[in-house]
């Protein structure tokens, strides 16, 4: 053949490996996807009509977005993951008898006996016993199902929760801190069973795209579309408008509109959640009143009586950091346990004079939305000011100007699931940090978390370290500053909820965000164990006897006696 001839196969060679390099490079090994079929008919709660592009993917999620990783942060990762390591049903991901799985009918606790002289006393702990039971009543041999467990008195309006054990092979050990004299009640729960869990399991790795964001396109009245967004989409459906936030790092793209630019994205929505997105088989593991949520009863007795301390234990501490018990209620009022805070009550003169010259800064979802929504309330004279935005996204701004008190609140960035949200309003919270002066008179809250469940643990820990490293260069600049974090909290499930925003998932994000922010000098708001331990039911947003108890920690912590811990 001729030089021209292999200068022109050397040409379409080389052309063809930068191609695949360049394929490579742009979606990763990792990726993984599909196009769906007929996605008119799989989205749920959605007015969108037309053909909306999706995706499926495998973990690893979008490795090759966002910020690459230190060796620290690589081994951060892994710890973290060790953590949250959940045992597995023996059934995988093979189709399930409904008969061999978890029944809390079928199922029942004992009380262990004190092995000292059958009594129990204040400052002792209590053991309880819990085997599980096919639908058959048959033991089961295997761990894995998720049960939370509470020790409570309807007559103090008492009540803490349990630390569960599981051994895996049917059995689970719950552990209670008996904390005041008088009777004491064991309550059971189990949320998922184990085959309900490895489903869910499944739906992490196999279908985070199962809540919908999507975004409004408009160049003027008669001129607009709406596409699909997410942390990452495949590019071979189409081009993408990439919205990355050039300062935190976090990555969100959006399907670019056929007939517009990037630059005419208007706001940032919920675009409703993905249908059938297990089988009918599975679905029989996630029913209200059978395997969601029900109670399993005592095989005896349920009640103990709890006698005054011991006088050889008077002088002892018990070991509630090993117990990772954090507080417990008593006249429905939390005691909290660690973090040497002396727990006061604020009524609407005391909050005020908390409150007095300070800058409250709330950032996050709807349930850090509720503590600006009581403080509001509960503050004499605080005013909001009307800045013409929605009241679930906000932001939001109240002033009380004889105290000098300015509270504000904004929703966290995408991803968000509810109403509307303006380009323009779309902050994420690493930003907002970076942005304020701090001090002493300035208090943070935040709460990030409800949005987050449908997507792999990675995405959650990168949104966490992000808004760590800002909390950090706040206290470093300004140390007086104080910040509060609000941990997950069990919330109501039925079937969908269970398959979008379960437990299981809130309860891993509570485990994650615990650890990431524990070495730093924050105060943690145990929300989890303050709803598991209340007698009322659990909700997405907790009631107000719960929220009360919530803020009334923030302010005795802005309001404490003696000093902060280093």
């Amino acid at each position: 053949m001729s030089f021209n001839v292999w200068k022109c196969i050397f040409f379409i060679l080389a052309f063809s490996g930068l191609i695949v390099l360049l394929r490579n490079f742009t979606y990763g090994e990792s990726w993984k996807y599909r196009i769906l079929s007929n996605l008119q008919n799989q989205i749920q709660s959605s007015n969108l009509s037309g053909n909306l592009q999706m995706f499926y993917y495998n973990s690893p999620f979008c490795q090759h977005l966002g910020q690459s990783l230190s060796p620290v942060e690589e081994l951060e990762n892994q710890d973290l993951f060790n953590s949250v390591d959940w045992p597995h049903s023996k059934f995988g991901s093979r189709p399930h008898n409904l008969s061999q799985t978890s029944d809390p009918a079928h199922s029942f606790f004992t009380i262990v006996p004190s092995k000292k002289d059958k009594s129990w006393y204040v400052g002792d702990q209590l053991e309880v016993l819990v085997h599980m039971h096919d639908f058959e009543g048959q033991p089961k041999r295997y761990g894995g199902d998720l049960l939370l467990t509470r020790l409570h008195s309807p007559k103090y309006r008492a009540g803490v929760a349990g630390q569960v054990l599981d051994h895996k092979n049917g059995l689970y050990s719950a552990y209670f801190s008996l904390l005041w004299e008088g009777s004491a009640q064991v309550e059971v729960m189990m949320v998922h069973s184990s085959e309900a869990v490895a489903v869910l399991d499944q739906l992490t790795d196999k279908k985070p795209d199962r809540a919908i964001f999507v975004s409004l396109f408009r160049r003027d009245l008669n001129t607009s579309e709406t596409t699909v967004c997410n942390i990452c989409l495949p590019q071979h459906q189409g081009p993408l408008c990439n919205y990355t936030d050039l300062h935190s790092g976090e990555p969100w793209y959006c399907y670019k509109p056929k007939m517009l630019g990037c630059d005419t994205r208007i706001n940032h929505a919920k675009g409703g959640y993905l249908k059938n997105v297990i089988t009918t088989e599975e679905a029989l593991l996630f029913q209200s009143d059978v395997n969601i949520k029900v109670h399993i009863h005592s095989s005896s007795m349920n009640t103990i009586n709890v006698l005054p301390s011991r006088k050889e234990n008077s002088n002892e501490k018990l070991d509630h950091v090993k117990l990772a018990t954090s507080g417990y209620y008593y006249q429905d009022l939390w005691r909290p346990l660690l973090g040497g805070i002396t727990m006061r009550q604020f009524d609407k003169v005391s909050s005020s004079r908390c409150l007095s010259n300070k800058l409250v800064y709330m950032y996050g979802d709807s349930t850090m939305r509720q503590w600006y929504e009581y403080l509001v309330r509960l503050v004499p004279e605080m005013k909001e000011f009307n800045l013409h935005t929605p009241a679930k996204a906000g932001p939001l701004m109240a002033v009380e100007s004889n105290n000098n008190i300015m509270m504000h609140y904004r929703s966290h960035g995408p991803p968000i699931l509810y109403t509307p949200v303006a380009v323009s309003e779309l902050h994420y919270i690493a930003n907002e940090l970076d942005g304020l002066s701090g001090g002493p008179n300035t208090v943070v809250a935040i709460s990030i978390w409800a949005h987050f469940t449908t997507f792999p643990m990675e995405v959650y820990i990168r949104r966490l370290r992000n808004i760590r490293k800002a909390v950090v260069r706040l206290l470093d600049r300004a140390p007086g500053t104080l910040v509060v974090v609000r941990t997950p909290n069990p919330r109501e499930l039925g079937q969908d909820k269970s398959l979008y925003h379960s437990d299981w998932f809130s309860l891993h994000q509570n485990v994650v965000l615990r650890s990431m922010f524990k070495d730093i000098n924050v105060l943690l708001v145990d929300a989890w164990q303050m709803c598991v331990a209340h007698h009322e039911p659990h909700n997405i947003h907790p009631p107000k006897a719960i929220v009360k108890n919530m803020v009334n920690m923030m302010l005795s912590y802005i309001c404490r006696d003696g000093t902060r811990k280093n």
